[in-house]
């Protein structure tokens, strides 16, 4: 029955963390719309240290996760709730949140058994997305566009640097040995998450990002 109580530990400290979150950001959402939305993104990705906690696939992908992918639907501006419509959109969330909560459930439903592929996509995610357009619409003075989406390219690098340092910390987490083969791997990762993170259009990079740096990952 021990495995019931690390459950509901994982449930609860996932539940509470996001919970801490949205009251901290919603707090300073009016004054600092932009910090605001970039505190959510990057520390979100915080999750990928609670998921050793959990001991079953099922309560992680269905408890914890799933319940997400409907509880930031009906904060999108496509709630058909009007009196929450958009409630974090004017921060610039929109769908991103959705995404998140989709990539969560489907990354930890395949890679359960394998949880640092779960933890390198949502960092990936997290943490080096966030930051890429955080430095980029700072600092970014030069700019590319791909079907019509501006990126910066001061923001790929950052998106890259941050990507690589997250996939180490999350390596030194899970207790993976960094050999010379494994560095060169995530150096490779990195510059990979960078890539599709400045050709993805449309906000979809919170999809495309975790999605194939999970997948490259475990296959490398």
């Amino acid at each position: 029955m021990e495995w019931i109580h690390s459950d509901i530990a994982g449930v609860a400290l996932v539940y509470i963390y996001v919970a801490i979150l949205l009251i901290v950001t919603e707090k300073i959402l009016d004054k600092y719309p932009t910090v605001s939305r970039k505190v959510l993104h990057i520390m979100t990705g915080n999750i990928a240290f609670l998921l050793p906690i959990f001991e079953t696939r099922e309560v992680m992908v269905f408890v914890a996760a799933a319940p997400f992918i409907l509880l930031t639907y009906l904060m999108s501006p496509h709630t058909p709730i009007k009196s929450i419509r958009g409630r974090t959109s004017a921060a610039g969330h929109s769908m991103g949140l959705v995404y998140y909560s989709i990539t969560w459930t489907v990354l930890a439903y395949f890679f359960f058994d394998n949880m640092v592929v779960i933890a390198v996509g949502i960092l990936a995610m997290s943490y080096g997305d966030g930051f890429a357009s955080l430095i980029g619409v700072k600092f970014g003075k030069k700019k590319y566009k791909f079907l019509g989406d501006e990126k910066s390219y001061l923001g790929s690098f950052a998106m890259f640097i941050f990507t690589l340092s997250m996939i180490v910390v999350a390596l030194f987490f899970y207790g993976i040995d960094i050999t010379q083969y494994v560095l060169i791997c995530m150096i490779f990762i990195a510059f990979v998450a960078a890539l599709i993170e400045g050709l993805t259009p449309k906000g979809l990079d919170n999809l495309s990002v975790p999605f194939v740096i999970a997948i490259l990952y475990w296959f490398l």
